[in-house]
């Protein structure tokens, strides 16, 4: 297993985020076969107040060109693995949402702001204290969907990209319960 570390600091735009991403992986030496003949590649991404750290994996298991899985350590998700889906997102932010209604603006307010390609730990320092009892930190979910949303970017990149995925991060927050 190849262990690198890929930084991607600041606010960019979504072309340039994308670039960055690939052209690192475009660095990857080529597999010659399944198993020990593949080539894997680990990315630490982000670094979490915790100590824990965000990394990549690839290939990802679909095995679909630049794919690849988001972990987080010391996490379990619904699948009991390190590797967060979108559900595990989505249901986390309908907990917090029913939790504290009044806060939740703000946290849909920052995840936008990380759509929109700003930095997560920018936005931490703008919005201030978000922690909701309970549930994944406000840290966490703003690092894992800017990962999600580079993922998406460069698999749907022709279609929709990141979009897809922010429509349901949008349908949460109008659902009144």
């Amino acid at each position: 297993m190849n262990e690198l570390t890929l930084t991607i600091d600041g606010n960019l735009p979504r072309r340039e985020l994308r670039r960055k991403v690939v052209e690192r992986f475009l660095l990857e030496e080529p597999g010659t076969g399944t198993g020990s003949h593949s080539s894997p590649y680990t990315y630490y991404v982000e670094k979490l107040k915790d100590g824990s750290r965000i990394y990549l994996t690839r290939p990802a298991y679909l095995k679909k060109g630049f794919d690849f899985l988001i972990h987080v350590e010391g996490k379990l998700f619904l699948t009991n693995r390190d590797f967060p889906k979108h559900d595990d997102i989505f249901l986390d932010l309908r907990r917090k949402k029913k939790a504290n209604p009044k806060l939740y603006p703000k946290l849909h307010e920052a995840m936008t702001r990380v759509y929109c390609c700003e930095d997560p730990k920018n936005v931490l320092k703008d919005v201030g204290n978000l922690e909701f009892k309970g549930g994944f930190s406000v840290e966490m979910i703003l690092q894992v969907l800017r990962w999600f949303f580079i993922e998406q970017d460069i698999r749907d990149w022709n279609y929709s990209g990141r979009a897809m995925f922010k429509s349901e991060l949008d349908r949460i927050f109008e659902h009144v319960p």
